[in-house]
């Protein structure tokens, strides 16, 4: 082999290493650069995403007390009709209950005694 090929092939070897480290260092550079912006950004969304948490917990929690006490008074209101209609319905079929039993009384009364000794004619 004469000097010149040797050093052509010693050449292309350092020509080839020196890429090769040259890519995995940009490449080690860009994950690193990439992993510092996900962290950032990772950091930032959480402290928002916590912030939105913390808002929209209290909202809620507020929105269910008013939301609760309609529903108490509702409940007092419908509670206090429901009991007037009872009373008034109670009323009624007491007033139905005693006129019926009138009527039945009268209804006896329009048919009498059943009669005795009656002879057909026939």
């Amino acid at each position: 082999m004469s000097a010149d090929t040797l050093t052509i092939i010693v050449s292309a070897i350092g020509v080839v290493l020196t890429l090769g480290a040259s890519l995995f260092a940009a490449g080690a550079w860009m994950i690193r650069r990439i992993d510092e912006r996900l962290g950032t950004v990772d950091h930032r969304l959480s402290a928002r995403i916590g912030s939105v948490e913390e808002k929209l917990g209290a909202r809620i929690d507020t929105v269910e007390e008013k939301l609760g006490a309609r529903i108490d008074t509702v409940e007092e209101k419908l509670g206090a009709r429901i009991d007037t209609v009872e009373e008034k319905l109670g009323a009624r079929i007491d007033a139905v209950a005693a006129d019926v039993t009138d009527l039945k009384i009268a209804v006896a009364r329009l048919e009498g005694p059943p009669r005795h000794l009656l002879v057909s004619g026939g």
